[in-house]
């Protein structure tokens, strides 16, 4: 549905501009889908006088215009090709810079036939004006020159498209939309000018209804004499702007009506009738030649206004070919008729023809405004072609009802959320058509004919609440029931919720292998504690002792696949003797990095890699990884490989995880080509938080800048490098706050069965900078804490 802002000022009074409208509709639940500016397409176009015309020199069909612009300079060369072009005709002129609406060309300053042309007069069609292109648009004489066309044309007017719901049959019209908007304030609603036209005779063709399922009432009456011309320019000026052709002044009548006030009309040429005008059961088989020019085959269950002839009309949905007016029409038969919407909406889909009426009458238009609709469309035709009118032949009996609501105004706040005085809602209501009487707490509302959608006190609320405001809502959370559960997750399902995703972020694919395992895959790990008396297959004959056979056998089938890098991981339980065991497992095997032709060769995966996931998992877990230890492996078995793996603990017995290369044997033992890296992490050695503790300190970043200090030692070969870096981090809690190892050195200038570690300190003033004496006192207990584990410092 679309709007213009001047067409809605005729039902709206107020001071208001489109945004306050769009602002407005968007509030009481009327989304606008956008708005046009038309005046935007004709920037750049004016109005303009040719002073001179000349014949080109090199053109016969050509001829060079003087034109006036109104900006008070010299005349500008315009070459032109309509034959209407002549000295003092007053036009459009599209300056170089404008786009020409129908063409999207871009006017420049260019040679035509050796002649330099600044512009173009333009044609009604290339403007989007109309059809005309024989000649340029030829304005009156007095047409201020100089001022621009969309201020002279008034195509200056914002057109609103609001997307209208299917119950809101009552705002298919402008007014009805006004009505809508007065009522949350913007503007107050002008009431209808209905005129009172009494008719000289009975019409002159008989009227009536043979359907009265399908069309309960059918009004009408007959005006002789008319002149069909062309509308005037405000209309076509309204109707164009939504969209719609003007074609003549009857014909622009009726859709103007439709439009404005959501009451679809047909206006016959009576002299294309033959007896009775009736609506009636189409015949089976009986065809018609619509408005569109298609012609449809019918049914009997479908409505449709005839005469002695046949078929003129689908009831409800689209005229007939042969029975518009044309501009010989001097005799005219007004059709105003209800009806049933269902049937409408039947009869469209079964011949799949959509139109303007069709979309109102299957909402159902309003039954009570048969009488007042008529009145005003005799009115437009005299006063804008003329004639004589009959009176109005009332055929049927419309189906209006008075429909009451019994509402409690508490309801508001019951349904709709929101405490809204008993003034305010009558207010709202008053305004939107409604009529209240009080019965004590309840009120008596009668709805109006228009508002079909309307069935309960729920409805009544809806709309209180819409004018209100729904913004004016109040979010507040609904109370918890009796027994509705409370979250059930544990702290355990949380942690590895949170694993998962550090696991997947850390660019690993999660695997869901079987908890059974055989006996021979169960071997190289000590062999299963559980055994199944009676197995689905001896491949799942024993419960798993380690994830780390299922990770080996989807490993293996991967690259059976032909997969180049396989990163694994799985969250599930370990089954030994004592107890179930939860337990992350990772993989890792294949290229770590491809080929490519920097490096050469593919990078594969080392123990390192291993280790860096152990600990990106353990702080995930919430792990304190910054203070593990890494210790030599378990011996038992030959799941490790000797010198390539190693365990993080949290003390010397408490073993939070294991990591490294597999042993050789075992990856052969699963089929498994090239080294395979993995790492097992055991949830239930990690510590548990503190079920409450102090609040976390306020982040404080450091007001200074940190310093940083190299220290290189030769240490013995066999002193694990965490260690030492552990040692000179606790030399100093209070000022060092990382230390990290950066070489590791053995060969030409280190003694043999010694190594050269680097490592980078890390200090972060508090209140001021060191001084050089504090900066020597720290670095001497560093040197200090290494020397205790047999690292000197390098000369």
């Amino acid at each position: 549905m679309k709007i213009t802002l001047d067409w809605l000022r005729q039902h709206l009074d107020g001071d208001f501009a489109v945004d306050d409208v769009v602002a407005a509709l968007n509030r009481i639940g009327h989304e606008v889908e956008g708005v046009e500016y038309p005046a935007e397409k004709f920037a750049g176009f004016r109005v303009a006088k040719v002073l001179t015309a000349e014949k080109h020199p090199q053109a016969d069909k050509l001829q060079v215009l003087s034109v006036d612009t109104g900006e008070g300079g010299a005349p500008i060369t315009v070459v032109c090709g309509a034959p209407n072009a002549r000295a003092g005709l007053v036009g459009v002129l599209g300056l170089p810079g404008a786009v020409v609406p129908a063409t999207k060309l871009v006017l420049k300053v260019a040679a035509v036939r050796g002649v330099e042309s600044n512009g173009m007069m333009c044609s009604t069609r290339e403007l989007e004006l109309g059809d005309d292109h024989d000649g340029i648009i030829e304005l009156p004489a007095d047409a201020p020159v100089g001022t621009p066309f969309a201020d002279y044309s008034g195509v200056d007017d914002p057109v609103i498209e609001v997307s209208i719901t299917p119950n809101r049959q009552d705002c298919m019209g402008v007014r009805g939309i006004a009505r809508d908007l007065a009522a949350a304030g913007l503007g107050t609603l002008k009431p209808l000018d209905v005129p009172t036209i009494e008719g000289e005779d009975a019409p002159a063709t008989e009227i009536r209804t043979d359907d009265p399922d399908g069309c309960p009432a059918f009004y009408g009456r007959t005006i002789r004499g008319v002149t069909n011309g062309t509308a005037p320019e405000w209309m076509r000026r309204r109707l164009e702007a939504i969209g719609q052709r003007s074609i003549s002044a009857l014909v622009d009548i009726s859709n103007y009506v439709m439009f404005d006030l959501g009451r679809p009309s047909h206006i016959y040429d009576r002299a294309k009738l033959s007896g009775a005008l009736v609506a009636r059961r189409a015949r089976a088989g009986e065809t018609v030649t619509a408005l569109n020019g298609k012609d449809y085959r019918l049914t009997d269950t479908m409505t449709v206004i005839a005469d002695d002839n046949g078929v003129h009309d689908i009831a409800g949905i689209m005229g007939g070919e042969h029975s518009g007016c044309s501009e010989t029409t001097t005799d005219v038969l007004v059709e105003i008729a209800w009806f049933t919407p269902e049937r409408i909406a039947l009869t469209g889909q079964a011949l799949g023809l959509t139109s303007d009426a069709r979309s109102r009458f299957e909402r159902g238009v309003d039954p009570a405004f048969l009488d007042d609709a008529t009145a005003i469309v005799t009115g437009h035709i005299l006063n804008l072609c003329g004639g004589t009118p009959s009176t109005v032949t009332r055929a049927g009996t419309p189906p209006v009802a008075s429909r009451h609501i019994d509402y409690d105004p508490a309801l508001a706040q019951a349904l709709g959320g929101v405490a809204i005085p008993e003034d305010r809602q009558r207010a709202i209501l008053e305004a939107l058509g409604f009529t209240i009487m009080e019965l004590g707490a309840l009120w008596h509302v009668t709805v109006p004919s228009w508002r079909r959608d309307m069935d309960g006190p729920p409805d009544i609320v809806e709309e209180v609440v819409r004018i209100h405001g729904f913004e004016a809502i109040p979010s507040t959370p609904l109370p918890r029931a009796e027994g509705v559960a409370k979250p059930t997750a544990t702290t355990e399902q949380l942690i590895e919720r949170r694993l998962r995703r550090a696991a997947a972020a850390a660019g690993f694919h999660e695997a869901v292998t079987w908890s059974f395992v055989s006996e021979r895959e169960a071997a190289p790990f000590g062999g299963g504690a559980w055994s199944l008396a009676n197995p689905i297959s001896e491949d799942m004959k024993v419960m798993r002792p380690s994830l780390l056979p299922g990770l080996l056998s989807a490993a293996a089938r991967n690259q059976n696949r032909g997969a180049a890098s396989i990163r694994l991981f799985e969250i599930g339980r370990r089954y030994l003797a004592d107890a179930e065991r939860p337990t992350l497992a990772v993989l890792m095997t294949g290229e770590k990095r491809a080929r490519d032709w920097q490096t050469g060769k593919a990078a594969p995966f080392d123990a390192f890699d291993a280790k860096a996931a152990a600990l990106t998992l353990l702080e995930a877990a919430g792990a304190p990884a910054d203070r593990l230890q890494v210790m030599a492996a378990n011996a038992e078995g030959a799941i490790w490989h000797p010198g390539q793996s190693a365990t993080l603990r949290l003390g010397p017995k408490a073993v939070l995880a294991e990591f490294g290369a597999l042993h050789p044997a075992l990856t052969r033992h699963f089929d498994v080509a090239g080294p395979v890296m993995a790492a097992q992490i055991f949830l239930d050695a990690i510590p548990a938080k503190r079920a409450s503790g102090p609040a976390r300190a306020a982040f404080m970043p450091p007001a200074l800048q940190s310093v940083r200090r190299d220290f290189a030692f030769l240490a013995p070969d066999t002193l694990a490098a965490a260690d030492l870096v552990r040692a000179i981090r606790g030399a100093d809690k209070t000022n060092i706050v990382n230390v990290r190892l950066f070489d590791r050195f053995a060969g030409e200038g280190v003694p043999e069965g010694q190594l050269s570690l680097a490592v980078e300190v890390e200090l972060q003033p508090q209140d001021k900078s060191f001084t050089d004496p504090e900066l020597k006192a720290i670095a001497d207990k560093v040197v200090a804490a290494a020397a205790k584990l047999g690292a000197a410092l390098r000369g």
